[in-house]
């Protein structure tokens, strides 16, 4: 039987987003501890007092000398990379927000780190438990799908609806360099859906970088801290095996994405599924079944919660979402499955997958190997764009390294 130890936890970032996650990693049964740091202290301190954390820390250097098992990232996005591998080589497990890194440098450093230390590394993705994916990845199984030969993702989110405030609170004055962060870079919430729901990677890419044209400072080259000035970006990846997948990642773009902000299309020799705002369809030679009800979520807190009050109200929808019918909350601790979750439903998969993970020394599913095969492409994608769509090879780190039977998630669980 696998040995299941309780372990505590340092929440690296206090900020919009790690607020709902420290909540569900401290009810988690496997949890023991839950810690907190910040860059800026009072954030550190008002989030550990407002949920009862068991403490903070001055710095990130000062948790990771601590005797906590295991830290969860949620610092600015292009910051992931060099933090992972330092809280790895400190002997730490680690849960790091999206993306993965921005090169591939530093996601061969992960992948370094991981395999030498033997340390669990999961990045949250949360497309991964995306009813959409979920959905898909069920077909998929049951082969209904045929052979899949082309897919599509998209992560459609404009810069109006809460991202100027997101920036704003964690840029602080000088926030519009980091507004400008390449959309390609960002490529997990809508690469992540396509590949988490049929599996395999991709092999070359080609890119087109739309040019922004607000004029407000943001996507400015001369004021952004990655010389970006694309606002939205369409890549056209080719898949192992033959296929392709079509991949948008929008900042501009009159689309309502408080309600749905990654959508997804599988397209096979035997059937497809393709996902609009509020609506899914199932589809084969035969006709067609609306399956909307089925990947629905529900809101599961007031959109006034108090717990939302640093957050900005067109990005709340994506903090209170519960489980649509498609998911299997029988897999998740009764803890869980009584609090809120988000992004549709994903983050309580998402803490509990890790959580297992760690207590069992199993491998999570978006392990740094899947990773890299969700982050990666966006970063090679970016550089097709500059180049003006050159296509490019893609290069891929395998598959990650199996475990005994009795090591896998599922058998922990079991």
């Amino acid at each position: 039987m696998t040995q299941i130890s309780p372990f505590s936890l340092g929440i690296v970032g206090a900020g919009q987003f790690s607020g709902q996650f420290a909540k569900l990693f401290k009810a988690h049964p496997l949890v023991r501890n839950v810690y907190v740091t910040d860059v800026l202290a009072e954030r550190a301190e008002t989030l550990a007092a407002r949920q009862n954390l068991a403490g903070t820390f001055p710095s990130f250097e000062d948790m990771l000398a601590s005797d906590v098992d295991a830290v969860a990232i949620f610092t600015q996005r292009w910051t992931h990379g060099p933090l992972v591998v330092q809280a790895l080589r400190a002997g730490k497990h680690v849960y790091s927000a999206v993306p993965m890194a921005i090169s591939e440098e530093e996601i061969a450093a992960i992948i370094e780190a991981v395999r030498e230390t033997g340390l669990t590394y999961m990045m949250g993705e949360t497309s991964y438990y995306n009813p959409a994916t979920i959905y898909a990845r069920d077909r998929k199984a049951d082969g209904a799908f045929g052979r899949i030969f082309y897919a599509e993702g998209d992560y459609v989110h404009d810069m109006d609806l809460g991202f100027y405030a997101a920036y704003q609170y964690s840029g602080g004055e000088e926030w519009q360099k980091t507004a400008s962060y390449p959309p390609m870079l960002y490529p997990t919430h809508s690469l992540g859906g396509v590949l988490g729901g049929i599996g395999g990677h991709v092999t070359s890419v080609s890119c087109i970088g739309v040019r922004d044209e607000r004029g407000d400072g943001v996507f400015d080259r001369e004021i952004s801290m990655f010389d970006n000035d694309f606002s939205n970006a369409t890549a056209l990846f080719e898949m192992d095996g033959g296929g392709s997948i079509r991949i948008n990642e929008f900042r501009r773009v009159g689309y309502p994405s408080h309600l749905r902000e990654s959508r997804f299309r599988y397209f096979g020799t035997e059937g497809s599924f393709e996902q609009l705002v509020e609506t899914a369809v199932w589809q084969d030679k035969e006709g067609f079944t609306d399956v909307s009800e089925q990947i629905s979520t529900l809101p599961s807190i007031p959109l006034d919660d108090p717990s939302l009050a640093d957050v900005d109200p067109a990005l709340r929808d994506a903090f209170v979402s519960g489980l649509a019918p498609v998911h299997d909350p029988s897999r998740l601790p009764a803890e869980l499955r009584a609090l809120p979750s988000g992004h549709e439903g994903s983050h309580a998969f998402l803490v509990d997958d890790f959580v297992t993970a760690v207590a069992t020394g199993s491998l999570p599913p978006v392990n740094a190997w899947t990773a890299a095969r969700f982050t990666l492409p966006g970063i090679v994608a970016h550089q097709s764009a500059l180049r003006g769509g050159e296509r490019l090879p893609i290069h891929d780190f395998g598959d990650a390294p199996e475990l005994p039977a009795a090591r896998s998630t599922e058998a922990a669980r079991g």
